[in-house]
């Protein structure tokens, strides 16, 4: 989520399977994906994540599944690593109100982990 989110997360009956959680770091808007279990399917999607009324109403928004399923695996793997993220993360309670993510053991800086992953993946290619 990149600023203002409406959404309250936890309440009962309404949103009480939704977190909100923001990652404040090197790279603002760095995964713009959304991930869903649908019937225990996974369905990955890629797109702005700019989902507000006058981007959705007003704009032209995309976003379009990822079918390929090392690609799914892959986009749900990273997306999954921001929301294991306790270094950098905030929590939305159902206030709205964000409190700093709690520290575990092992800290899990997702970015850092991520540029680390795409240096082996992607080799640089001479100029």
């Amino acid at each position: 989520m990149r600023g203002v989110c409406c959404l309250r997360p936890g309440v009962p009956g309404v949103s009480d399977r939704i977190k909100v959680r923001s990652i404040v770091g090197r790279f603002p808007r760095t995964l713009p994906g959304h991930y869903f279990e649908n019937a225990g399917e996974l369905e990955v999607y890629c797109g702005s994540a700019d989902w507000m009324d006058r981007n959705l109403f007003r704009r032209i928004e995309v976003a379009f599944p990822v079918e390929a399923p090392d690609l799914r695996s892959r986009v749900a793997d990273d997306l999954k690593l921001y929301l294991a993220d306790d270094t950098q993360a905030w929590v939305m309670n159902s206030a709205g109100t964000y409190v700093r993510a709690e520290d575990a053991a092992d800290p899990v800086c997702a970015q850092t982990r991520l540029l680390a992953l795409y240096d082996e993946r992607v080799p640089l290619i001479d100029g």
